[in-house]
């Protein structure tokens, strides 16, 4: 398996990454903030691959492929997972994935989620299982014919191998085609392919009409994402800056620190670099806010702050790769269109 299986490309929170070790003193903190899908992050960056089948990286390259059968459902393979027969108690362990499974129809065949998913509104009354430190018996006694991870936190693969159970691991993708190629491939895997290819579809096209509809900037405008309140921030080389770049926006974290797309910035970079827009991901984790950043020592003359530039994200949204994307375009294209207005009647 490729190591360009396991890229990691994170969007902020609840699924972020973070390449940097935690600050010492600051681990009751950080251990809050980095979620799941920090360590999700942390792992797939420290350890090259996950190599025990039936696990198969739902990430870009990876085709589908099937084999004849005369039941109704057709043997599925991707990549060296096959399933012969079609899944109806499927665990998802992975937020993103869980929301994309109920978008492309296979949502009644969910019987239990991780303790991070909260959307949509039917799994509230699913049992939730613990995806940081999971228990291999606790999943077992639910009789999944299908297990979705988005990481491995240490030998749970192995484990659920052993016990015959299917595991397809929905890793973090690298930009939209990889969202768009991930819903194909659990639709593939949970007999909804003809579902999943026409959320895909309206997926595509939502997302081509609001990018279009933005006019791209010469200079380009600039942004700082924020994951939390220490500073920690993405650069145009993730996933969520990918999203950004839609839109002709560049990122101040870019070239800060080499080798880090996830850097912590200072204060007085910031302020030096004084973007145009802030995006805050960290509002439903810190309270952050405009107000809140408003008030930071130095930060009240910056640009973004005195033309109220500054976009409170739904956290959720912006730290999964799903459906609701289309989402967190919408409102990145909203403010890019109010500051190229305010520029062009100055």
């Amino acid at each position: 398996m490729s190591e360009q299986s396991f890229v990691a490309s994170p969007v902020a929170s609840r699924e972020c990454p973070f390449n940097r070790p935690r600050e010492r003193g600051k681990e009751k903190f950080m251990a809050t903030r980095q979620n799941l899908f920090t360590r999700v992050v942390r792992a797939t960056l420290t350890k090259n691959a996950v190599r025990v089948a039936p696990v198969v990286v739902a990430a870009l390259g990876l085709g589908l492929g099937t084999a004849a059968c005369s039941d109704d459902f057709t043997p599925v393979a991707v990549g060296d997972l096959t399933l012969d027969a079609e899944p109806q108690r499927v665990v998802s362990m992975s937020a993103t994935a869980t929301e994309m499974l109920f978008a492309i129809g296979a949502g009644d065949k969910v019987v239990a989620v991780d303790n991070f998913s909260n959307f949509p509104a039917e799994v509230d009354s699913l049992p939730k299982v613990d995806a940081y430190q999971p228990s291999v018996e606790a999943i077992s006694e639910l009789e999944p014919d299908l297990v979705i991870i988005s990481y491995d936190p240490g030998n749970l693969v192995e484990q659920l191998n052993a016990l015959s159970i299917p595991v397809f691991a929905a890793n973090a993708v690298m930009n939209l085609d990889g969202v768009y190629e991930q819903m194909e491939q659990l639709g593939a895997l949970t007999g909804r392919s003809d579902a999943a290819a026409e959320a895909v579809a309206s997926m595509r096209a939502e997302v081509q009409s609001i990018v279009v509809g933005v006019p791209k900037q010469d200079p380009p405008l600039t942004y700082y994402y924020e994951l939390d309140p220490t500073l920690y921030s993405v650069t145009t080389n993730t996933f969520i800056g990918s999203v950004m770049s839609q839109f002709g926006l560049v990122s101040i974290a870019d070239g800060v620190e080499a080798g880090n797309d996830y850097p912590q910035l200072s204060a007085e970079v910031i302020v030096e670099k004084d973007p145009n827009i802030i995006f805050l991901a960290d509002v439903k984790c810190c309270a952050q806010s405009a107000a809140t950043v408003a008030v930071r020592e130095g930060w009240g003359a910056l640009g973004a702050v005195t033309n109220g530039s500054i976009v409170e994200l739904d956290d959720d949204i912006a730290s999964r790769w799903g459906p609701r994307l289309v989402e967190l375009l919408a409102q990145v294209a909203e403010r890019s269109e109010e500051h190229t207005s305010e520029l062009q009647s100055h």
